[in-house]
């Protein structure tokens, strides 16, 4: 009988093992986590709701080094196959109009649960509140160490154990100390999907406006990206879905100490001259009214006070009195609010981790390590991430999927 050991008991993991149990009974497969229950990040996803996978998922909505390296995990495990998958624990799925993909009870929970009960029907056997901190290889075969405890003679090891996003989920870095042990290598990780601080003078008066807008980064003066959404801003600087979004492309340009700068337009359905045509309209049409009074017709109140102090005028001007230049100072403040970013609200804040073990060192369809025979990896540990919208976990699911196909298969 041969025996495996999976390091994590997340979305990676836990497919890994149902799949390969499986397809070979008689493997004897140990789940370790750090916490005592499985899943505790998918029980954390989409605000609770878990935004469980995507039906568009493509190679275009992963970030890494080598990004193309979850085409064919991709490709043979798709939504048809996750959706089959899911109906097999019991789990339907509610499929919205942009791609997202959600348990039918809209409760992350109704997925743990499913996949307790499977993992309870195979006899798979969950270690919980166990950190596997060291492991070994003698004689083809594998030893891993808790704290407390060894654990012998495994023929195969998967670590799937995710990485740092999320710590107060009990969430390491372990995965990659695991891995460098048997020669592999990694990039550095980073937060991604993760609120951005800003140097923005004004960032606190603004804290709590909301807005649809576009946003632009700029690497070293250089445009690098736009991404259209909701812009919250902060008393640290900007949340939001389109932050979140754009922080997948400037927190890694910022760690290597490259100038990351974001312009936001609060009026992304409007080109500049519709802007300057209907700021002028007002003006001329209500001369005797205050700036402040006139503005409040198209922005926040909290935003107008800081517009009369980045164009220098007295909060008292009234529109009769405001000149061309003024006109063009809050045009552009209004389309071209820019901010440099000087860091992000971190790990703890982040929904995933960008960077991590080397995907050029793992087989792109088995997983198994090109370093050591019998280990493999899958999930988050590797550098790959995904955009928002559950690519994160399609990738987990699809990656431990072969994982576990080949964790089944003899030596």
């Amino acid at each position: 009988m041969s025996k495996i050991a999976i390091i994590g008991a997340g979305a990676a993991g836990l497919i890994a093992a149902i799949t390969a149990k499986k397809d070979n009974n008689s493997l004897e497969i140990d789940l370790f986590d750090i916490n005592n229950a499985i899943g505790k990040k998918i029980l954390a996803s989409g605000n609770g709701r878990c935004n469980i996978s995507n039906i568009n998922a493509t190679i275009n909505n992963y970030i890494g080094e080598n990004p193309t390296f979850v085409s064919y995990a991709l490709k043979q495990f798709d939504f048809n196959s996750f959706k089959k998958f899911s109906k097999s624990l019991g789990l339907l799925l509610d499929v919205k109009e942009d791609g997202k993909v959600y348990p039918l009870s809209n409760e992350a929970k109704s997925v743990t649960t499913l996949l307790q009960s499977k993992l309870e029907s195979l006899g798979l056997n969950f270690i919980g509140d166990t950190k596997i901190v060291k492991i070994k290889k003698e004689e083809g075969k594998f030893t891993l160490f808790s704290d407390e405890n060894e654990f012998k003679a495994y023929d195969k090891v998967l670590i799937s154990s995710g990485l740092a996003a999320a710590p107060q989920l009990n969430s390491t870095e372990i995965g990659l100390d695991l891995a460098s042990s048997f020669g592999h290598s990694f990039n550095m990780t980073y937060p991604s999907l993760v609120g951005l601080q800003t140097d923005f003078e004004h960032k606190t008066r603004l804290q709590g406006v909301k807005k649809e807008s576009l946003v632009t980064l700029y690497i070293d003066g250089q445009k690098e990206k736009e991404i259209e959404g909701d812009v919250l801003f902060t008393k640290y600087g900007v949340s939001g879905f389109a932050i979140l979004d754009i922080s997948q492309y400037a927190v890694y340009p910022m760690a290597l100490y490259q100038d990351v700068q974001i312009a936001i337009n609060l009026f992304p359905k409007q080109n500049r001259n519709e802007v300057l045509g209907m700021i002028e309209s007002l003006i001329k049409s209500l001369p005797e009214e205050k700036l402040e009074n006139i503005l409040s017709g198209i922005v926040s109140n909290k935003l107008i006070p800081v517009i009369i102090d980045m164009i220098k005028v007295d909060k008292e001007i009234k529109a009769k009195e405001i000149n061309a230049k003024h006109i063009r100072a809050i045009v552009n403040t209004l389309i071209n609010l820019r901010m440099k970013v000087i860091d992000t609200q971190g790990f703890k804040h982040a929904e995933a981790s960008g960077g991590g073990v080397r995907t050029d060192e793992v087989d792109d369809k088995t997983f198994e390590s090109k370093k050591c025979a019998g280990l493999y990896l899958a999930g988050e540990v590797l550098d790959i991430v995904g955009n928002r919208g559950g690519y994160n976990l399609q990738f987990a699911w699809a990656s431990g999927y072969l994982a576990g196909k080949s964790l089944a298969r003899g030596k």
